[in-house]
């Protein structure tokens, strides 16, 4: 039987994994990747992605089945994406400007990644 612990790093190399797989998937849509991982106290964003007149504030899902992944984006987890996203706006003051989008992006074994945007509302005014 696997300890607590070990399963805890599985599981947080899997959704490295999953964030890396999500960033290539954007990219072959040409986004552009402005930030990764961007941890504030209270909160946190996968990823900030730049296209044309948009900025997608990315939380990156992994689980068995897409429909899982996209279940595992709770009140709680968009509490955080909208928090964070106030604190990297207030420190890139210039993307206030754009289209600003809390997007799921949803991984899961053996099937094409699920973008969805406008997925998250963001709570940033």
């Amino acid at each position: 039987m696997k300890s607590r612990k070990e399963a805890r790093r599985r599981a947080h190399r899997f959704g490295l994994w999953a964030e890396s797989l999500a960033i290539l998937w954007l990219r072959m849509r040409f986004y552009r990747i402005l930030d990764r991982r961007f941890f504030v106290k209270g909160g946190e964003i996968d990823i900030v992605a730049h296209r044309g007149d948009t900025i997608a504030f990315i939380e990156v899902k992994a689980r068995p089945t897409l429909d899982e992944a996209l279940l595992a984006i709770d009140a709680v987890k968009r509490r955080r994406l909208s928090l964070a996203a106030r604190y990297w706006l207030a420190a890139h003051p210039w993307a206030a400007s754009h289209v600003l989008r809390g997007d799921a992006l949803c991984i899961a074994p053996w099937c094409w990644p699920r973008h969805i945007p406008a997925a998250i509302p963001l709570d940033i005014g």
